[in-house]
């Protein structure tokens, strides 16, 4: 999630960037005590509140030239994967992917064997199960999405991919 903030900085500097946080992105958020690093941002930073997330209006609208989702978590990843759109970040994926916009998402679930920085720091070794993996397979099938397995791909992504 820092690799994540760190990159949302950088790019902010150059081109104003929204942040759309989830529930749970806002919660990790706290846990990790990223709230204050986030708020450095100069653009909008839109929360998961309305059920029927309006917000996502904006797509339709061309408002944004690509969708970025990192990290997604399985949960999310699934929703994608099986169209379920019942929240802000599943209404984001779903609007971009109707108006064609390109769709870049970094999956926390990459491989089946991966160190995670739990939040006071330490490294754990973390074993994704074989049906997060295999959404994870079928999502970089999708048309329109680039799945990318780190930040630095992430970064280069964002400048060859939109």
């Amino acid at each position: 999630m820092q690799e994540c903030i760190n990159l949302i900085l950088e790019l902010d500097k150059v081109d104003g960037v929204d942040v759309f946080l989830s529930r749970a992105a806002e919660e990790v958020l706290r846990m990790y005590r990223l709230e204050d690093d986030l708020r450095r941002a100069t653009g909008a930073v839109v929360r998961d509140t309305l059920a029927s997330a309006p917000i996502v209006g904006r797509f339709a609208r061309s408002r944004y030239r690509v969708l970025v989702i990192a990290p997604a978590t399985s949960n999310s990843v699934a929703k994608f994967v099986c169209g379920i759109s019942d929240s802000l970040i599943t209404n984001l994926f779903a609007q971009a992917g109707k108006n064609r916009m390109p769709i870049i998402v970094l999956p926390t679930d990459v491989a089946p064997e991966m160190d995670s920085i739990a939040p006071k720091g330490k490294v754990i070794k973390v074993y994704p199960r074989a049906i997060d993996l295999e959404n994870t397979a079928r999502l970089r099938e999708f048309p329109g999405v680039t799945v990318v397995e780190n930040i630095e791909s992430l970064r280069k992504c964002l400048i060859t991919c939109s």
